[in-house]
């Protein structure tokens, strides 16, 4: 298992972490066994979120008498100082712990620099000082703020969507931040479920100096993770074969899944019903054409076009037109006009 240090931080960590975003999902017996399971594993870094329920909680549980020997990074999304301030200590407290490897500011609309107005990076500065974070990062949906993330040179670490499905835009900030010395977080591997062979996500990250975060709820898809530190994997022709025919299919306008639309006026899941083409196409069809999935997907008819989901989107997809084609192929799906 390759091993990389996360820019100027000089965090050493197997390229192979835990993204604990999902164990929200689950109660925390199982939570506390996978991720223990996880470190058992060979897996050091962990990252959460103050908006992720009580994924920090679970961490404090399992990792709790065992600080010094991994990694946790989490995020606060305070759009004031004394919001981030609260954050701050409710993380601490949710952790079991008195400081953090890196604290984030998450999906941020922009780059926060001293004398913005906010004072939200003087606060980051301030807790860095106090001990209670030992490195700055940030975290970005929209390509243009992370790129003015990286020219600023006021972040450590900055965490960013990136998967086989990147863009060439997308490798240039992940070489930026290498040349600015700053470690690179790669959430959303999978693109939000829709990439379903590990192997080629691992080959592809294993190219480049980053970090992936694998979203983890289940101890099948842990164990999958966790093959990796035995059998080490790499780029081959046949993967990168594999790799241009998924692109081919998936590039362009999809949902990702992220789920930042949310919550829609009239109750829409967005962040699946957007992207049931995909899904129904890639996992178990059966599934998705279940009664319960027949109602959330007839639901987009009530769409009001109020907008609100589009300013939203850190993608800025046209979500309302998205939802209707997924809709006009999963009625064609039910009626048996397309197969799939």
């Amino acid at each position: 298992m390759k091993e990389l240090t996360l820019g100027k931080t000089g965090i050493v960590t197997p390229q192979n972490a835990f993204g604990a975003l999902p164990i929200q999902r689950v109660d925390m017996s199982t939570a506390v066994k996978i991720l223990r399971a996880a470190y058992d594993g060979g897996m050091v870094f962990f990252d959460t979120a103050r908006a992720y329920s009580d994924s920090e909680e679970k961490l404090g549980q399992a990792f709790q008498g065992m600080r010094d020997k991994i990694y946790i990074s989490s995020k606060t999304q305070a759009k004031t100082v004394d919001k981030f301030w609260e954050d701050l200590e409710t993380t601490l407290r949710n952790l079991r712990t008195d400081y953090l490897d890196i604290y984030q500011f998450h999906c941020v609309p922009q780059c926060f620099k001293p004398g913005d107005g906010t004072g939200l990076y003087e606060a980051m500065v301030e807790a860095k000082k106090q001990g209670k974070i030992r490195h700055i990062g940030i975290t970005a949906h929209l390509i243009g703020v992370a790129e003015e993330i990286v020219e600023s040179g006021l972040y450590e670490t900055l965490q960013f969507p990136f998967c086989y499905l990147a863009t060439e835009r997308d490798i240039k900030l992940v070489e930026a931040t290498q040349k600015a010395g700053m470690g690179f977080l790669a959430m959303k591997g999978l693109s939000g479920g829709l990439l379903t062979n590990s192997d080629a996500c691992m080959a592809f990250m294993s190219q480049y100096n980053v970090l992936p975060l694998w979203g983890i709820q289940r101890k099948e898809e842990l164990e999958e993770w966790l093959s990796y530190f035995k059998n080490d994997i790499a780029m081959t022709d046949e993967i990168a074969k594999f790799i241009e025919e998924d692109r081919k299919n998936l590039m362009g306008d999809f949902c990702r899944g992220c789920g930042y639309c949310a919550p829609c006026t009239v109750g829409i899941q967005i962040n699946n019903c957007a992207r049931m083409s995909q899904l129904i196409r890639r996992s178990p069809s059966a599934n998705f054409l279940g009664e319960e999935w027949q109602g959330l997907m007839m639901k987009i008819e009530e769409c009001v076009d109020c907008g609100l989901c589009k300013t939203r989107c850190p993608y800025e997809l046209d979500i309302p037109t998205l939802l209707r084609k997924n809709l006009a192929d999963y009625k064609d799906i039910l009626a048996g006009r397309v197969k799939i």
